[in-house]
């Protein structure tokens, strides 16, 4: 009677597993990690509208604001701030702004929309009321890293494109979760833009994100997605790219930053409003993003029981491959990114992930709250 042997079956899922996340980074990441801009025969300077929806976000527009309105772009561009009932001085704020910088266009919501739950009824708003073609979304938390933002995202588009994917990164504090937040982020983009370089586009956010009006009315706006509080941005993505319409921009003079979370209860809130969406994926990309978290969830329990149960010299080999393909593909990825710092610490905050994981999988099957902000 065959017996079997525990330790190597756990190092045979071990290796196999380290085989699946080693394909994931040499496929997919390893395009971000060595991304050049592709240079056109053909440019043009396309007329920009940003929009910015902001619920109560008078500090936020104070501050942030005026880094969008001074853009160094030579072409026509306008700022559509959506002012979503809110009831602090937001109003009177953009009023002061609306003197000094005529390309800003206040747009004033009284009423909240019945049905539409989320951020898609002030937004749909904002991009009806949008002058141009090319629109380019941000938050009112979001400060361009640049005055050429509008001109660096609007160089994604050439022939046949209609969607183009930005980076939104976070300001970097000290604390330790600083930069639990900003890895977190650095590799949730380090995902959707490896996707979509590989032409399996699934999702951008709305931090930094840039499509066409055309594209948006000829998808019916947020209309199939209207009953879900999230998914303005990744929903609507997932649902109107294909593998020709979408490019991306990875520059550090195109990434958008937002201030960070300073507790730990507010971050696991808005993370875990954020992962509601993923369920309404399509197939392949469940597939896909579900082989990887599977791999990488299971990657360090595994390492330790191949350690305690099999031979150690094999276990740290195979390990060994994963890492030094790890570490060149996330020091490329992050010094691109404008997230360098972070690169000695990648080990750390990859084991870290898995607790993030155990913390963050239940929010894939419960309902997010309707409120917006």
């Amino acid at each position: 009677m065959l017996t079997l042997n525990w330790g190597e079956i756990i190092f045979s899922v071990f290796t196999a597993f380290t085989l699946i996340q080693v394909f994931y980074y040499l496929f997919f990441f390893s395009r971000v990690a060595f991304f050049r801009r592709k240079h056109h025969s053909q440019t043009q300077q396309h007329p920009v509208s940003v929009i910015i929806c902001a619920r109560d976000e008078d500090e936020n527009l104070a501050r942030n604001l005026p880094g969008v309105l001074v853009q160094k772009y030579p072409s026509s561009s306008e700022v559509v701030v959506v002012n979503d009932n809110s009831v602090d001085d937001s109003k009177y704020i953009l009023q002061e702004l609306k003197k000094t910088f005529k390309s800003l266009n206040v747009v004033e919501l009284t009423q909240e929309a019945k049905l539409i739950t989320g951020k898609k009824y002030p937004l749909s708003v904002g991009i009806r009321e949008a002058k141009h073609e090319v629109l380019l979304l941000t938050d009112a938390d979001c400060v361009p890293a640049s005055e050429h933002w509008i001109g660096k995202m609007q160089e994604g588009y050439h022939n046949g494109v209609e969607i183009v994917l930005g980076y939104g990164a976070y300001h970097k504090r000290k604390g330790i979760l600083n930069k639990l937040i900003r890895f977190e982020t650095f590799h949730t983009a380090l995902q959707y833009l490896s996707y979509a370089l590989a032409g399996i586009p699934y999702m951008g956010v709305g931090r930094n994100l840039s499509y066409k009006k055309s594209l948006f009315f000829r998808n019916k706006g947020f209309s199939s997605i209207n009953h879900i509080p999230s998914g303005d941005d990744d929903l609507f993505i997932n649902k109107a790219a294909t593998t020709k319409n979408v490019s991306v921009v990875i520059d550090e003079e195109a990434i958008t930053r937002s201030i960070p979370k300073t507790t730990w209860g507010s971050w696991l809130r808005q993370k875990a409003r954020h992962y509601t969406t993923a369920k309404y994926y399509k197939p392949v990309h469940k597939f896909l993003l579900g082989l990887y978290f599977v791999t990488q969830f299971s990657f360090y329990p595994l390492l330790a029981g191949s350690l305690l149960f099999y031979n150690w010299k094999y276990t740290l080999a195979v390990f060994g491959l994963r890492f030094l393909i790890q570490a060149f593909v996330f020091f490329k990825a992050m010094k691109k990114m404008g997230e360098k710092d972070l690169w000695p610490w990648f080990l750390f905050l990859d084991m870290w992930m898995f607790f993030y994981y155990i913390i963050f999988a239940p929010a894939l099957w419960k309902r997010p709250r309707s409120h917006w902000n």
